[in-house]
């Protein structure tokens, strides 16, 4: 179904652009303007040669958009402007789907023993 690799870290960016563990009123905002990239590399964790290239990978898959804020906005903070990352329509559609797929593909490993694998229970292929 997904035409993006749905690795854990890809899983976890989409989720923090989906708003996914924020209350309704912040997951509005999220889905609405997106978050920065220094944001979503800190409710994320990861390092930016990670995030980046998955951000890129969703964006040519036309799952994500990015964008600059408005001059005015970042002069007014004395900073440089900001580029935004937000989920598209399509995003918005096949994100959680593909989230979906990606969960319950997990959850099938885990119940067959090759999940974990060194741990009890789990096998080492």
């Amino acid at each position: 179904m997904s035409d993006v690799k749905m690795t854990p870290h890809t899983q976890t960016v989409l989720c923090a652009l989906l708003g996914q563990g924020d209350d309704s009123e912040r997951r509005s905002v999220v889905l609405a303007e997106g978050l920065y990239g220094l944001e979503l590399s800190k409710r994320t964790r990861l390092p930016n040669g990670t995030l980046f290239p998955i951000l890129e990978r969703l964006r040519q898959a036309g799952w994500v958009e990015r964008y600059w804020e408005q001059d005015e906005f970042a002069e007014a903070e004395g900073r440089p402007r900001r580029r935004f990352y937000r989920i598209s329509s399509k995003g918005a559609v096949v994100g959680p789907q593909a989230l979906a797929e990606a969960t319950a593909s997990a959850s099938l490993k885990t119940r067959q023993g090759i999940a974990h694998p060194g741990l009890a229970g789990g096998t080492v292929e």
